[in-house]
């Protein structure tokens, strides 16, 4: 019997209820951000053209391409599980022949047992298949072939170029793209509609997760798809996130220098001002002092921030704050950008 997320959903919500949990509204979703229905199985199957077909489960998304002999599968989520089956038989009776490895999270390909049957080659970066050496996962099996930059992936009538640019949200996530239908496919990075799931969709390496949006730009794409959500994307949506990004990088910044300035009336960022009733209440911890610093540069860039953006994309209100603590963080460790714990001129 399948289990849809919808019932799981409705049975925790009751549970809430029950024992009168206190639950928090954001404010509405824009219409801007919200896909088409999935079926009543639970899943979505959009043609793209050439072959292509887009399947969806209202949270996940994977892809795959259809050939005369065969089909290529990209990414195998949990979520839409024994669907893959059912949305590929929808289309072809062909028999999977690939499966591409977008990157080595538990979440985007963890239904891949499913799939890996007899005769079915595994596609990923090298350091997917490092990463899913060191916890080793059934439900993940190693991949056959691996390779360090790019490979181009050939079958049939179908050509999937996989470029690797470096670790923007984890180590060997991959640039997947279809020439033909000008598809490309980079997991957990752009969000069309949404802002980036939490803490720059738990991005490993900050400066690549912002340079990314450049990378991506310079493809020839038509569609986008970025493995969440549930609607495709296309590159309004690449530029609406850069310059959504651009905002928490710049007032995380601001954020910090105020920190740096004296204290005045229009500045309660200055340091000072921060400090002293901290350490009046925690005298000696410096970690209190710390935190308490950190979270008041993060609500100030989340709050201007959010102003901006609430009902441009969705969820602004839901994960700006962990963004800004993000941005906050690496622009003193990563870009040193240290204010008032810098050396003073």
């Amino acid at each position: 019997m399948r289990v849809s997320l919808a019932s799981i959903f409705l049975g925790m919500s009751c549970l809430a209820h029950a024992h009168s949990y206190a639950v928090t509204t954001y404010a509405p979703v824009p219409s801007t951000a919200i896909g088409p229905p999935v079926n009543d199985e639970g899943y979505r199957v959009q043609s793209l053209g050439g072959g292509a077909y887009l399947l969806a489960d209202g949270t996940y998304q994977s892809l795959f391409f259809v050939t005369p002999k065969s089909v290529i599968m990209v990414d195998a989520p949990p979520t839409t599980g024994e669907n893959i089956l059912a949305a590929i038989r929808s289309v072809t009776h062909l028999p999977i022949s690939h499966l591409v490895y977008s990157h080595y999270h538990a979440d985007h390909i963890g239904a891949a047992y499913l799939l890996a049957k007899k005769g079915v080659t595994i596609i990923a970066h090298e350091l997917t298949e490092y990463e899913l050496k060191i916890t080793p996962d059934p439900n993940r099996p190693l991949p056959h072939v691996t390779f360090k930059g790019s490979h181009t992936l050939h079958i049939d009538n179908q050509t999937l170029q996989l470029d690797y640019h470096g670790p923007i949200h984890a180590p060997g996530n991959l640039f997947i793209y279809a020439p033909k239908q000008k598809i490309l496919m980079l997991i957990d990075l752009v969000f069309p509609g949404w802002v980036p799931f939490a803490n720059l969709a738990e991005a490993q390496n900050v400066g690549m997760f912002i340079k990314a949006h450049e990378l991506i730009l310079e493809y020839d794409f038509k569609y986008y798809i970025g493995g969440h959500v549930n609607r495709l994307g296309d590159r309004k949506d690449v530029l609406i996130q850069q310059e959504y990004v651009q905002d928490v990088y710049n007032n995380a910044r601001t954020a910090i220098l105020l920190s740096n300035s004296p204290p005045n009336a229009t500045n309660p960022l200055s340091i000072g001002t921060i400090l002293g009733p901290i350490q009046e209440a925690n005298p000696n911890n410096t970690w209190a002092s710390f935190i308490g610093y950190v979270d008041t540069l993060t609500e100030y860039c989340a709050n201007v921030t959010t102003q901006k953006w609430l009902g441009k994309l969705a969820a602004a209100d839901v994960y700006t704050l962990s963004h800004c603590e993000t941005m906050v963080e690496s622009s003193r460790i990563d870009y040193g950008y240290l204010g008032p714990f810098g050396v003073q001129g």
